[in-house]
């Protein structure tokens, strides 16, 4: 494992669990399995946990297996604060202490106001009395260090590395939005002012690997070296050394087992300009076939009428890409074989979604689109005979 410094030297694994996408058994976290992958992770190297308080179970299982294992003083814990839920003083010392609960420890590492979305946002909460708040929680220990996570564009994005004497900051960051979101130029903004920048959505959600089109895995087969897209995808943040660490929401030991060997080989500056022109092309490919900018991130639930937008943008953009068949197949499954159906044609148009929305997605609109392209008649045929047959 390589590491990187923090603002005050401390060593951070370039490669970072994200604890999102925990292992799932039956709707809940599935204990057993993400013990095995945490252990593997520490084994390997790995010493920073990203979770929140909005992640369903998960910071009670990373805090769960983190104390039986005795890995706690091993490893740095992150987690946020869900800014959007604080309405006085007195919700913030029950949130953070319902998350030292959940954690089983009595300090977080590094402690993130969540999808912090512009600097009026900033000042609403220092109204409420968090700077005053922050300084106390650090004095105690309680909390070691304070930044935030951010979806947007660049110049806001600056303008809050700015609003306080932050610690470190998350972006969301991959080569399709070097020049969308906080973008390279964000990034270097920040690593300027001596933040540690971590990145999350590496892989776009798992789009970067799992949603390329026919066209972009050509590029990549074609390329000639031995790289997974994943792990082209973590290389080319590797390459930058303004990148602290890379968070991938890793649910399986192979996949933890690549990322390991990944983080262990890329060195900072490796990339030629061979390897950026093949990534280019790459995000040519990509751009070609996709509708919805979703990352699949769930920020827009749950949906007041049941949609699964998230679900509906996948086949959406699975359509444009991979055919109409595979479109229809994902859409299908994700909708109509449920107890409820989750269908984009449920929607009301309420807007609720879209101001959760971190990529500022139109998802009224995308939705109506989507919905016109996916439920024609053979979709309504299958939903019919679903209907008759399937047993939920």
């Amino acid at each position: 494992m390589q590491y990187r410094p923090d603002k005050y030297g401390n060593p951070l694994s370039v490669l970072a669990f994200g604890c999102m996408r925990f292992p799932r058994k039956l709707g809940r976290v599935d204990i057993e399995a993400t013990e095995q992958l945490i252990k593997a992770a520490v084994a390997g190297g790995v010493n920073y946990f990203d979770t929140a308080y909005i992640y369903p179970g998960s910071e009670a299982a990373l805090g769960e297996i983190l104390e039986k294992n005795g890995l706690r003083e091993q490893v740095h814990i992150t987690t946020k604060l869900p800014h959007y839920l604080i309405k006085s003083r007195e919700r913030l010392d029950e949130i953070f202490a319902e998350e030292l609960a959940r954690l089983h420890t009595d300090h977080i590492d590094y402690y993130l106001m969540h999808m912090l979305t512009d600097v009026a946002t900033w000042e609403r909460l220092c109204a409420l009395g968090i700077r005053e708040w922050i300084a106390e929680k650090k004095q105690s220990g309680a909390i070691r260090q304070v930044g935030f996570s951010y979806h947007g564009n660049a110049d806001m994005f600056c303008r809050l590395v700015d609003a306080y004497e932050w610690d470190l900051c998350m972006i969301q960051y991959n080569y399709m939005d070097e020049n969308s979101q906080a973008g390279r130029r964000g990034l270097r903004y920040a690593h300027e002012r001596g933040l540690p920048v971590m990145i999350m959505e590496p892989l776009r959600g798992g789009r970067l690997v799992k949603g390329l089109p026919p066209k972009a895995r050509e590029i990549f087969s074609k390329e000639g070296k031995p790289y997974s897209p994943a792990a082209w995808a973590f290389r080319w943040l590797w390459n930058q050394g303004e990148v602290t660490a890379v968070l991938s929401g890793m649910n399986s030991l192979p996949m933890l087992e690549e990322n390991l060997k990944t983080a262990s080989a890329t060195q900072v500056g490796e990339l030629g300009e061979a390897d950026e022109e093949m990534l280019a092309r790459v995000v040519g490919a990509i751009s070609e076939g996709m509708r919805v900018g979703c990352t699949g991130c769930g920020y827009c639930m749950p949906c007041p009428k049941n949609v699964d937008i998230p679900g509906t943008f996948a086949a959406y953009n699975r359509m444009a890409a991979e055919g109409k068949f595979w479109g229809l197949k994902d859409y299908f499954m994700c909708t109509a074989l449920r107890k409820n159906p989750t269908a984009a044609s449920q929607c009301v148009g309420c807007g609720k979604c879209e101001t959760h929305c971190p990529q500022g997605i139109a998802i009224r609109r995308e939705l109506a689109a989507a919905s016109a392209a996916l439920e024609g008649p053979l979709y309504r045929t299958a939903k019919r005979l679903a209907s008759k047959f399937v047993k939920f």
